[in-house]
């Protein structure tokens, strides 16, 4: 099975419809590893889609902040409500069977505190083994990374709303898991959000 992952889309609806036309032909699910939204802004146009494309999602910290604030953002005019109580509905943790594997999705880290940033080389990845899955899903560092910690493949797909992997300027990206060879593939793509380059 190919599994699209996308996160940290911060209202970047371009982003993540060019990711998932990207990814149409090529995958059999998508699933979404938080931060859909700002925590200052709210985007109808991406959560609607994520409804509709998505077959997991899990809240991140921008949109518990945006929830928690009940703010003028979410009154705004084009709010759509249901599209809020969809989000407001999703879960922390994500957690399916993909044949005989397990597949655990959470935003930022597994364990508490359950806001840390889990970049490549961190040594909290190690405690990531005792989750007892096949593959760890995570989004909040807005960089990409695919690393083993005993039997369990930790992989985040990097982020579509914000650039923030100084490797790679003005890019965004999704990530491709293939969860028989347990390849994991990322996919950077100039962010559209961003205005043409100068001839």
């Amino acid at each position: 099975m190919l599994l699209g992952i996308v996160s940290d889309i911060h209202c970047n609806a371009a982003a993540l419809t060019e990711a998932i036309e990207q990814m149409r032909d090529e995958v059999d699910d998508i699933i979404v590893a938080g931060d859909a939204v700002l925590q200052y802004r709210f985007s109808t146009e991406v959560v609607e889609t994520i409804r509709r494309e998505a077959r997991g999602y899990v809240l991140g910290n921008h949109k518990l902040a945006l929830l928690a604030s009940g703010g003028p953002a979410l009154s705004r005019s084009g709010v759509s409500r249901p599209a809020v109580d969809f989000m407001a509905a999703a879960p922390l943790r994500f957690e399916t069977r993909i044949g005989r594997k397990k597949l655990v999705m959470v935003h930022a880290c597994p364990f508490p505190p359950f806001n840390q940033y889990l970049y490549p080389g961190s040594p909290l990845l190690d405690k990531c083994a005792d989750i007892e899955a096949d593959f760890l899903v995570l989004g909040h560092t807005h960089v990409a990374m695919s690393t083993r910690t005993g039997r369990t493949l930790v992989v985040n797909p990097g982020g579509l709303g914000e650039r923030g992997d100084p490797d790679h300027p003005g890019l965004v990206s999704y990530g491709v898991l293939d969860t028989v060879t347990e390849e994991f593939r990322v996919h950077r793509f100039r962010d559209p959000a961003l205005p043409p380059p100068p001839r």
